[in-house]
């Protein structure tokens, strides 16, 4: 399936602002719910929803969500900084916290 139908899938994100990803007490990343960023957001809500946390394991499902995106951004390092990032969990076998932001 292509991203876009693998998006239709998951869960709306609509009562969120933003998704946040924590090491121990800090945030590395914020995802918010605006153009160019809501696809992200949902992929990651669904992978906090289905595993609780960023871990290697959501992070490879993660990578199959992307679809096509996944190819580019192994193609291109920095282009999709939300997939890179699933590379590295992925890698180095760490987890993130997830903090949903409510809209």
């Amino acid at each position: 399936m292509k991203f876009s139908e693998q998006l239709a899938t998951l869960p709306t994100v609509d009562h969120l602002s933003a998704l946040e990803l924590l090491d121990g007490d800090t945030v590395v990343a914020r995802i918010e719910n605006k153009p160019g960023q809501a696809g992200s957001l949902r992929v990651y809500h669904a992978l906090y929803q289905e595993f609780g946390a960023l871990d290697a394991i959501a992070a490879d499902r993660g990578l199959r969500l992307y679809a096509e995106h996944t190819d580019d951004a192994e193609a291109h390092p920095g282009k999709h900084p939300n997939i890179d990032r699933l590379f590295e969990l992925r890698a180095a076998g760490k987890a993130l916290a997830v903090r949903l932001v409510a809209a």
